[in-house]
């Protein structure tokens, strides 16, 4: 089961939808609906099988409008040394940080630069859904918790983020979090077991590594974060990059219009996303 969002031609209405290999979509539920019961609607599946094909539909993220995404940073210990936090010592909790919903965007979009950018950095790794509420959990809980998983990309402007101490701007550019497809937890496992994230841009590999070198664990930081505040259902988790990011590079290496940066995550499948003049900006 690969879930998306969809929007049918001439409507607003945001469904959750199975989408086949072949390109066959199946409407599961309305997004709401969806959320509401995410663990029963992925048990029963789709029943509207849709006619035609995908290129009738337009896909979006199948997230609610109100859902939060929280992102671990420095959760590889490689990527911790090839950056600018290498001489300080490893905190002992997650560094997090946000995004808003509103930057996320799905596989084949293009990516454009921001006016102020050199370029664009990447950062390919696993997104994790929530589904069902958080409060003062345990690590097993939290990870039981969790419905599916995505491949990520968290495509980052670096000049915004490193102005200041604050990672916020550089990380909400305009169409910046590429996700791919939900897969159910069921059929990915624990990521504590080593998927494979590879990073390529126009064909180069440029990230190599598996989930098992995770410092902070899915379980372990969700658990963590409901300590402060509720974790709800429908909430996303970016769970770090590896190392091999382009601005810690010499000379640093970033993305330009007309460059393809692809993120591959064993049993998730690949997210491909071209990058674009800033002009593009307003279009979607």
């Amino acid at each position: 089961m690969r879930l998306v969002g969809i929007e049918r031609h001439g409507t607003n209405l945001v469904e959750v939808a199975d989408l086949s290999d072949d390109g066959k979509v199946t409407v599961v539920a309305s997004l709401a609906e969806f959320w509401s019961d995410p663990a029963g609607h992925i048990a029963r599946g789709g029943t509207e099988v849709l006619s035609g094909d995908a290129h009738e539909v337009r896909f979006v993220p199948p997230v609610l409008p109100g859902a939060r995404v929280i992102c671990i940073g420095l959760n590889y210990l490689k990527h911790v040394a090839e950056g600018s936090y290498r001489s300080e010592p490893l905190p002992e909790v997650p560094t997090l940080f946000a995004r808003w919903s509103t930057s996320l965007t799905v596989d084949g979009d293009f990516i454009p630069v921001p006016s102020e950018e050199d370029g664009l950095d990447w950062e390919g790794e696993v997104m994790a859904w929530v589904g069902a509420d958080l409060v003062d959990s345990t690590s097993d809980d939290a990870l039981a918790a969790v419905i599916g998983y995505s491949t990520f990309n968290d495509i980052t402007a670096r000049r915004a983020q490193k102005v200041t101490s604050q990672w916020i701007l550089g990380k909400n550019a305009d169409r910046s979090g590429p996700v791919g497809p939900l897969v159910p937890a069921a059929e990915v496992g624990d990521l504590r077991d080593g998927l494979r994230i590879t990073t390529r841009v126009n064909g180069n590999t440029v990230q190599d590594a598996r989930t098992d070198d995770m410092v902070y664990t899915v379980g372990d930081t969700l658990a963590y974060i409901s300590r402060t505040f509720t974790v709800r259902r429908g909430d996303l988790l970016a769970t770090g990059t590896p190392s091999g990011v382009g601005y810690s590079r010499t000379p640093p290496w970033l993305l330009h219009p007309g460059d393809e940066v692809e993120v591959e995550v064993d049993r998730l499948g690949t997210l491909r996303n071209t990058i674009v003049e800033n002009s593009f900006r307003s279009k979607t």
